[in-house]
């Protein structure tokens, strides 16, 4: 089979091996094949004319511990959840997780896909897939020299499809125009809202039993169904929580805004 080149290759298996062979001197192999004098003692020094594997002997992460890496590998082992799963319950204990070195950490352990199925004779279900149109949405505070101000992030658990939106303050009406905005943006029909049990999207029991909320109206005219749920209940799979983090160190920790419409902007 022929050998493969990579763009910048000076030798090739048989340049090598001449030089294995060779009983002039490194000066001299250096010039006949215009080589660096340290390239040809490398290849002198080797009993084969393969290339060597590149990188560390044995990779590790540069960012978790070695107890941190063993945490998450027994986390995934016992729990067999999704990536993104595994991350957003990981990172309560470990705030330097991230995203792309948990992958990798999954992929030098060979845990990075799931089995379809455990141990022979015991069927394990399938994780449930949600079809287009699944929005999570949420709210999350921002800064500016003028003040507080609200953002409503709505993010598609499928297609990862974000929509945001900036309001001086996160009032029912506020929640309302967010939706309506958000679905005059979506490209596909949205079948299901997942919110938590703040005013902005659900009524009070107390004094509101007998009154439709407004988000709950929207909702039904466009036959959406509407969703509730607490803070970490386990509906909620923490992509829009992580989404606001990542809206947020782009642009209120990394800049400074003296007005609302400054950052709106």
């Amino acid at each position: 089979m022929a050998q493969i080149l990579h763009k910048r290759a000076t030798t090739t298996h048989a340049i090598r091996a001449e030089i294995q062979r060779s009983q002039d001197s490194i000066a001299a192999l250096s010039r006949r094949y215009h080589l660096n004098p340290k390239t040809v003692r490398k290849w002198r020094s080797r009993d084969t004319v393969e290339d060597a594997p590149m990188g560390p002997s044995a990779p590790r992460s540069t960012s978790l511990t070695l107890l941190q890496e063993a945490a998450a590998l027994v986390f995934r082992q016992k729990t067999l959840l999704p990536l993104d799963d595994c991350l957003h319950a990981l990172q309560r204990t470990i705030p330097t997780l991230t995203r792309s070195s948990l992958h990798r950490l999954f992929q030098r352990h060979g845990v990075s896909q799931l089995p379809r199925a455990s141990e022979p004779g015991r069927e394990k279900k399938p994780f449930k897939r949600y079809p287009l149109g699944y929005l999570h949405i949420d709210i999350t505070e921002t800064r500016t020299t003028e003040g507080k101000a609200c953002l409503f992030v709505a993010i598609d658990r499928t297609s990862k499809f974000v929509h945001a939106g900036l309001y001086a303050q996160a009032t029912r009406k506020s929640a309302v125009d967010f939706l309506h905005a958000t679905l005059k943006a979506l490209p596909y029909r949205v079948h299901t809202v997942l919110t938590d049990n703040g005013i902005q999207f659900a009524k009070k029991a107390e004094t509101e039993a007998y009154r439709t909320h407004p988000f709950d109206a929207l909702c039904q005219r466009h036959g959406i169904e509407h969703r509730l749920t607490k803070p970490f209940h386990p509906w909620t799979n923490g992509q829009v929580e992580r989404m606001n983090r990542t809206i947020k160190d782009a642009t209120t920790k990394a800049f400074h805004y003296t007005s609302l419409e400054e950052l709106r902007s």
